[in-house]
């Protein structure tokens, strides 16, 4: 590839990257115009965080054409992977549907009902600790896309008063549980997925080196911003229960066989996760279902879902243009040192991207491996662009940042539970 091209691509995705910590001074900007003028809307959408990535990839591969033309753009275009953006678009589609939320909201209460009973632990509290563990640990069955869909959806009808207090506290420990959660497996966790095969890195491999580690972090995290915010929690959140009263109020019961439809989709979606064509297929049949069941639906999440896989794209496209740095910088450090920098990396490249940068390496050893994948998923919830769906779980979440995402406030928020994940992945 032409190498001043390269650097050019580079540069274009670090000024990508400084826009996304800008995002909440655009918006700022936009309120100083009248809401329906056109410097209002232009500012706004400066300042929605999903469509960064995707405005400066588009300039970028504008420039592109002009310099290396039409013919060589659309066979860059052509070479490009773009099965996760479209997977996360559909699966986000369906996990924010009314019968599957209700599903996940069914089994996470039962089980934090059994914990109240046994040891009489606060409602909301309990609650909140089992979603905070289970939702991200379903990642390694459902995947982590899914998984964040389904915890964010549920964390945010917790939340029913200002939240302001705890929901840098509350989005970060998602984040990062999100990003550890999906390693029992070596499929769901994308960053893992990259690598497995080429690998081989097999169930056990993964579970018995990544998996019960990660597990203990996610504990330790969901425990953790629990009690440390528990008298907030306590006065601004809603019970689960309270949560299925508000909602079967005011919606018609959901049949079991609606349920099981869209269990059944889901599952299909998943188990086609690496075929573009067949979940897309898959996808548009779950369409024609949800139209026949309006009346146990809620409007089907396509903006957001489509702003999120968006906002994926545009990083997929920068991607293979960070290889000349990054290639020569992994083949020179030791396994600790290569751990602390795709840490850090993760936070400003999608880990996924970084772990399959990483298999191109040839001669990693059997720790330097290791060293790059659980640096990559214990980063992964730094920043909004660290971890493919975190895109997706703030989207769902956003209505809750009166002031837009401060991208600073959310990293010195992700410290503590990313030290966590370190602990347990590096020295456990």
């Amino acid at each position: 590839m032409n190498r001043p091209l390269e650097v050019v691509g580079t540069l274009f995705f670090i000024l990508a990257v400084i826009h996304t910590f800008l995002v909440g001074q655009f918006l700022k900007i936009s309120q100083k115009f009248s809401k329906d003028s056109l410097w209002h809307n232009f500012f706004h959408l400066l300042s929605e965080i999903e469509v960064v990535f995707a405005i400066w990839a588009a300039a970028f591969m504008g420039l592109f054409a002009a310099i290396e033309g039409w013919s060589a753009t659309l066979d860059f275009q052509s070479k490009l992977n773009f099965t996760e953006p479209f997977f996360i678009f559909v699966v986000m589609v369906i996990c924010s549907t009314r019968p599957i939320l209700n599903s996940a909201r069914l089994i996470i209460l039962n089980a934090s009902g059994v914990i109240q009973k046994n040891l009489r632990t606060p409602a909301v509290l309990t609650d909140m600790a089992v979603l905070l563990i289970l939702g991200p640990l379903s990642g390694s069955l459902i995947t982590e896309p899914a998984a964040m869909t389904v915890t964010a959806s549920l964390v945010g009808s917790m939340l029913s008063k200002d939240s302001k207090k705890v929901i840098y506290g509350l989005i970060a420990v998602l984040f990062v549980n999100i990003s550890i959660g999906g390693a029992l497996t070596p499929f769901a966790a994308p960053p893992i997925l990259m690598v497995a095969s080429k690998w081989n890195w097999d169930f056990s491999f993964v579970f018995f080196h990544l998996g019960w580690r990660s597990a203990l972090a996610v504990v330790i995290n969901a425990l953790g911003v629990v009690l440390f915010f528990r008298k907030d929690l306590s006065e601004n959140c809603s019970t689960l229960k309270q949560v299925e009263h508000r909602i079967s109020v005011s919606h018609a019961q959901i049949p079991w066989p609606i349920l099981w439809i869209h269990v059944v989709f889901l599952a299909a979606i998943v188990f086609t996760s690496h075929s573009q064509n067949s979940f897309m297929g898959i996808f548009l049949l779950f369409l024609g279902v949800a139209s026949v069941s309006g009346k146990f639906q809620d409007q089907l999440r396509l903006k957001e879902s489509l702003l999120v896989a968006m906002f994926l794209g545009g990083i997929i496209q920068f991607g293979a243009f960070q290889k000349w740095w990054l290639t020569p910088l992994l083949q020179t450090m030791s396994d600790w040192t290569l751990f602390q920098c795709s840490l850090v990396l993760t936070a400003v490249t999608d880990n996924a991207a970084l772990t399959f940068l990483g298999s191109q390496v040839s001669g990693l050893s059997d720790a330097s491996k290791y060293a790059l994948v659980s640096g990559a998923i214990a980063g992964g919830g730094l920043t909004v662009i660290a971890n493919a769906p975190n895109a997706a779980g703030f989207s769902i979440l956003s209505h809750k940042f009166s002031e837009g995402l401060k991208p600073m406030r959310l990293l010195w928020a992700a410290l503590i539970p990313t030290g966590v994940a370190v602990l347990c992945l590096w020295f456990v």
